[in-house]
């Protein structure tokens, strides 16, 4: 059986991290991809990355440019999908980007859409939930959240690239984002030169 990761996309900006990571995990068909959209990332998709989606009438093409078979979507209001179940088990869920409302919603065990009730899920079943934040700068209020949620399990990766791989394009600083993510769940895609290699797939 596939192994099956829940991917959150929300309000925040860095939506392209979102589509990147769906894009590195597509066409592996050793995993599902469990996908729900905020209709505030709707929104930042198209402002942002000139990116249209129907959250009604979604498409994995319109987000990635091709269609694959291991894409499943779930509109944010399907209270009752499969992933706000604990009883379907996954390897966790990664909310990239994930914006400080989310952050909060969470946070306060709040369940206002899908991310937010299949990230409640996660913590209270102790599976990974990775929450790749983009904000800057970080209020007290950010910062007490994203505490609440590391106490109680979740890890916090915020969206900052690194140096050391030398990177020669943006494109090589969001790969480095999306593999930090993926790292959470034992997932090595190969996507930038780790510290120490000197090969790079």
């Amino acid at each position: 059986m596939a192994r099956r990761l829940i991917v959150g996309l929300t309000g925040a900006s860095g939506t392209i991290y979102g589509i990147r990571l769906i894009e590195v995990l597509a066409d592996n068909t050793d995993f599902e991809i469990h996908l729900t959209i905020s209709e505030a990332c709707a929104r930042v998709l198209a402002e942002e990355v000139g990116v249209q989606i129907d959250l009604d009438n979604f498409s994995a093409t319109d987000l990635i440019g091709r269609d694959t078979s291991n894409v499943i979507y779930y509109h944010p209001d399907d209270i009752g999908a499969s992933i706000a179940s604990g009883s379907f088990r996954t390897l966790g869920m990664v909310i990239v980007p994930c914006s400080m409302g989310t952050v909060a919603s969470v946070a306060m065990g709040l369940s206002r859409n899908l991310v937010q009730r299949a990230a409640d899920v996660c913590l209270k079943e102790r599976r990974r939930l990775v929450l790749v934040v983009r904000e800057t700068p970080l209020s007290t209020i950010h910062l007490e959240n994203m505490l609440k949620l590391s106490q109680a399990g979740a890890v916090i990766l915020p969206a900052m690239p690194a140096f050391y791989h030398f990177p020669d394009t943006i494109e090589d600083q969001i790969n480095f984002v999306v593999s930090k993510a993926l790292d959470q769940f034992g997932i090595d895609v190969r996507l930038v030169r780790r510290w120490k290699e000197n090969d790079r797939a």
